[in-house]
Formats: structure tokens, sequence, C-alpha cells
């Protein structure tokens, strides 16, 4: 006789069951490759399941959908009705349509892949960064290179698809929603050296902040909060961040371990996948938004009643120098395996964007100086004008 513990996980397990079904469909839902009619054999296929859930797991004959319901509209098995009437909650839950942060369709949906041409050249001996690209995105050319396609630790450069990830899971009314900065949280980034936000044991923060702290100072506190936020827990959120690593094609060269960019050795990527990455978040409008703040206060609380002014020092460093255009969106990274690395979008003066990542420098500031020299040389000096169109 099954007793009502078992019974009981059971259940637990098939609700995540669902849950998992429910963030899948979600997701093709958001890449458009889920019909309404799809839609409803989906639901249609889960609530069969759990209608012939207890008899097939208790040893007798699993019935099929319509008996199963057939006997709990008749009041048959009050155990039984008692499961389908969880079942229907939970399904309840299920929004009709969902509009992902950044628009509908955004984030890069579609493969993009970026080629060598007969112009492409190796990085100049001047360039510290042992891994790099420069992309011109509206080509999808590599204009430079050095060992771009080589495995490296991608560091806090993580963080672009962690919160290209979030966003694509969550939608507006998500962003007041509130987190609380569990002892967990701080003991993990205490314990792993990371760099933090600053938010205090116990403080509830909006999500929003979440995203910007886990952009701008690269707050582990912010991307483990944000992972445990969408996902439930970290582990749950990186297998999401591998799936968007297959669906960007680039599930060869680059696989992910952890929301932050400790070092591991099964956490890499490349400069090229990087490139790739960044070009996704970019084409993600809220995404954007957060890698191309330069400052942002965060919500008051208890804790810090003032908020927090937190800052993206690398757009601000590199904001003064001459890369012959502008810097719109970046994002840094450090380990000691990794060195100090950078993925950054820039506008050049010929109103075209261009990608530069930059991996293993051997100081934050020359890796900002590897990213100048490689603007200055490939993007031109002056705007264009219809005297000088090329």
């Amino acid at each position: 006789m099954e007793t009502e513990e078992e019974r009981q996980i059971r259940w637990r397990t098939r609700i995540e069951q669902m849950k998992k079904e429910k963030r899948r469909r979600e997701r093709l839902r958001k890449w458009g490759g889920l019909g309404a009619g799809a839609a409803v054999l989906a639901v249609a296929g889960i609530v069969a399941g759990i209608l012939s859930f207890r008899g097939t797991d208790s040893g007798e004959a699993p019935a099929d959908g319509k008996a199963g319901l057939a006997r709990v509209m008749a009041g048959e098995e009050a155990s039984e009705k008692h499961f389908a009437n969880k079942a229907e909650e939970a399904l309840a839950t299920i929004p009709e349509e969902t509009v992902p942060l950044g628009g509908p369709g955004s984030g890069g949906s579609q493969l993009w892949e970026v080629h060598d041409d007969s112009d492409t050249i190796g990085f100049a001996e001047s360039i510290v960064s042992e891994y790099g690209i420069l992309v011109d995105v509206e080509k999808g050319a590599i204009l430079a290179g050095r060992e771009a396609r080589t495995r490296m630790n991608p560091a806090s450069m993580t963080k672009i698809l962690t919160v290209l990830v979030a966003a694509e899971q969550l939608t507006e009314e998500d962003l007041d929603q509130t987190v609380q900065i569990t002892i967990d949280i701080t003991d993990y980034c205490f314990v792993n050296e990371c760099s933090v936000t600053g938010f205090a044991l116990d403080e509830v923060v909006p999500v929003r902040d979440l995203f910007y702290g886990t952009v701008l100072p690269s707050g582990a506190d912010a991307a483990v909060a944000l992972a445990n936020y969408v996902a439930g827990s970290q582990e749950a959120f990186v297998e999401l961040m591998n799936e968007k690593i297959a669906e960007l094609g680039l599930a060869e060269t680059s696989h992910f371990t952890n929301c932050v960019g400790l070092y591991d050795e099964n956490h890499y990527s490349t400069a090229y996948d990087m490139a790739v990455m960044l070009k996704a978040a970019a084409d993600n409008e809220f995404c954007r938004q957060l890698l191309s703040a330069r400052t942002y206060q965060t919500a008051q609380t208890k804790q810090n009643p003032d908020g927090l002014l937190i800052s993206n020092w690398f757009l601000r460093r590199i904001e003064d120098k001459d890369v012959h255009g502008e810097v719109i969106c970046g994002k840094t990274g450090y380990v000691d395996q990794s060195g100090s690395c950078a993925a950054s979008l820039a506008r050049g003066n010929d109103g075209r964007e261009y990608i530069c990542v930059t991996a293993a420098s051997n100081s934050k500031w020359r890796c900002i100086d590897d990213q100048v020299e490689l603007y200055q040389q490939f993007l031109p000096e002056q705007p264009l004008t219809q005297e000088n169109p090329s």
C-alpha cells in the first residue's frame, strides 16, 4: 500500500515535470515554433498524463485520458479527483500569451554567423590579449582575430548570456516583483570571492535591480538571485543557458556551468561565440539598455535607505577614448585563469555597428587599450560624407 509520503513525492515529481514542460512550451511560443493548436495538444497531453498518473504508478493498468476524465467527472475516486483538480490549478497558471522583455522575437532567435573574408587579418603584435575578434555586424564579416575560435574561460562576460536568458523568460510585470537576498546567495559570493552589487543579507530587491546589478558592477549576488527567481535554482537556470547556446548554434564550442563566470574546466567559450552572444543580447531591446547603462540607482530599502549607485566602469573608462565612434554596450570579466577580458559593441563614424571581444589581457586598462586600438585600426576616422562615402 502506498503511503501518503510516497504519494506526495510522486505528485511533486509530476509538478516539476509540468513546470519543465510549461517553460519549454513558453520558449517555443516565443521562438515561433509552437502554434495555438500544438499548444492545446500539449496541454491536453499533460492533463491526460496526470489523469492516468496515479493508476500507472500504483501498478494498475494505465487508463486512457478519456476514461480517466470520465472517472473523475463521475467522482469514482476522490483521490483521482484531487489530483485532477490540482493539475487544473497548476495548468491555469500557464499564460495564454507571454511577451518576453525586449519584445516578441527579440534576442536573436535566428542564427547569426560571422565569417572570414579576403580582408580578415590577425591582431597586431601590440595587442596584448591572447584571444579576440572584431566583427562588422552588418556584413557579418570578421575584420581581425586572434585564436578567435579557441576555447577560453569567459569569466564575467558570461553574464551577457545570463541577462539575455533571464530577459527571454520574464515579462515587464516581473521587473517590479521582489527577491530576497538569502544567506545562500551571500555565502556563495563570499566563498567564491565574487564581485558583488552590494545587496545586504535579507534585503528585498526588485527584479529590475537584479538585472542592472548583474551587468554594471558584475554582481554575483544579483546574478544568482536573478537565476533563482527565473528558474528556482542556479542549476536549473544554467540548463536554460546551455539551451540558449544550442539555439545560437554554439553548443560545440561553448558550455556554461554557472551564471556568474566562475572558473570551471567545463565552463568555456570562445571570442567568436561571445561575439554571437553579445549580438543576440544587443538585439534584445531590454538587454541593450542594460549593457549600455553607465550608472544606475537601485531602489531604496531598509538595508540601503538611499539605494546603491552602481556603475559600468568599462563604459565610463572607454568613453573618453577615441574609438572612431562610440562604444554603446560593454561587459567585462576577470578570473585568474582568464585574465582581463571584455565584450563591447560600438557604433562607428560610418554609422555601422561593430563587436569587439578580447580576452586574456594582463590588466583591465590594457584590455581597454586593446579594444581602443582595434577600433582605431578598423573604424573610419572621420564620419562618412557624400564626398567620402567609403
